[in-house]
């Protein structure tokens, strides 16, 4: 079971300081993997810069010139929320380009899955605006580019991030080729992810929003990962499934009030792979978001690869959440859910 992994040294280059999306987040996701031995198993994929029409398929052509500019000038704030150093623009192409390279390789077969380890984050950009620490929609951008290199007609995105993409959804929200499933705390950062937020026009019926109330956990995620994303993937019988994958939700990581553990992540991790395996002969490839714990995020970074890799056992060393607060009964939420989307 061949698994690829995106990284290159130009990610920590985008130097966001003590900012907690800092460049010390895959500096300890790659020294777990070198110590755990994981480094050993998987195959290394180069990324390359996206192109400035990979880049404009997402984005207008005046926001990428602002973007680039505004690196080159020195940097500094772009919103209350993302930093931007000399070096970002270059690292942001380097992350689209990244998650392209690991798209191509699970389409060419080289690798079953690959895991994008890049930064910038994307899955908040919009067409014209960057925010939420994210400069361009890595996630959304490769989406357009299989579509336009392989010809494909169906592509799953999952995001498990804690906070909503509404980048992603917003870039295909019209659009019947791409689904869009997000899990995320709700009412929380950006305000977007509604239960009635299902898509427009053509794409009506297209984006899937699960809003989890804080202090849910694994088991209700579990829940609405087998009752809502099973389902609705299974209808819509994807070629290529994208991840977003976010790990603030865990329950250390002190951004949310979601309750995961990296066995929770795991579980998550291998209903999806699941369902690559059954729909579209394992095509996988996920891409970094969130997560801000280090040894969270560098754990649940581990137990996804342990999980791609078929290894048998995937190691938790903070285990479940003590359990502040009894978690919220989501059985009216999940219905409605199934109502919107015609689920049995």
């Amino acid at each position: 079971m061949r698994v690829g992994l995106v990284y290159d040294p130009i990610y920590l280059e985008h130097d966001t300081g003590q900012h907690v999306e800092n460049a010390t987040r895959l500096v300890k996701v790659m020294g777990h993997l070198e110590e755990t031995k994981v480094m050993g198993q998987i195959a290394l994929i180069r990324p390359r810069a996206a192109s400035l029409e990979e880049l404009s398929r997402v984005h207008s052509m005046g926001f990428i010139s602002y973007v680039e500019s505004f690196a080159n000038g020195g940097g500094g704030w772009l919103d209350a929320d993302t930093v931007v150093s000399p070096a970002s623009y270059e690292a942001a192409r380097y992350a689209v380009g990244g998650l392209i390279k690991a798209v191509d390789a699970v389409m060419a077969g080289n690798v079953e899955s690959a895991f994008a380890l890049v930064r910038p984050p994307g899955h908040h950009a919009l067409r014209w605006k960057a925010m939420g620490f994210c400069l361009f929609n890595n996630i959304a951008i490769a989406a357009k580019h299989a579509i336009s290199s392989y010809q494909l007609d169906r592509i799953l995105i999952v995001d498990f991030d804690v906070h909503h993409g509404n980048g992603t959804q917003d870039t295909f929200y019209d659009d019947p080729h791409v689904l869009y499933y997000s899990t995320h705390q709700y009412p929380f950062y950006p305000g977007s992810g509604r239960i009635d937020e299902i898509g427009a026009g053509l794409g009506e019926g297209f984006t899937v929003n699960v809003p989890l109330p804080a202090w849910c956990g694994d088991e209700e995620y579990l829940r609405v990962f087998e009752e809502v994303l099973v389902p609705v993937a299974r209808r819509f019988r994807p070629q290529l499934i994208l991840v977003s994958a976010g790990y603030d939700p865990h329950w250390a990581d002190q951004i949310s009030l979601i309750q995961l553990s990296v066995t929770g992540f795991a579980q998550m991790v291998g209903i999806i792979k699941g369902l690559a395996d059954e729909l579209c002969s394992g095509k996988l490839a996920i891409t970094l978001e969130g997560g801000y714990h280090l040894e969270a995020l560098a754990s649940s970074v581990r137990a996804t690869f342990d999980v791609l890799l078929g290894n048998p056992e995937v190691v938790d060393p903070l285990g479940r959440s003590p359990g502040l607060r009894e978690p919220p009964r989501i059985d009216a939420l999940l219905q409605a859910i199934k109502d919107i989307h015609k689920l049995v």
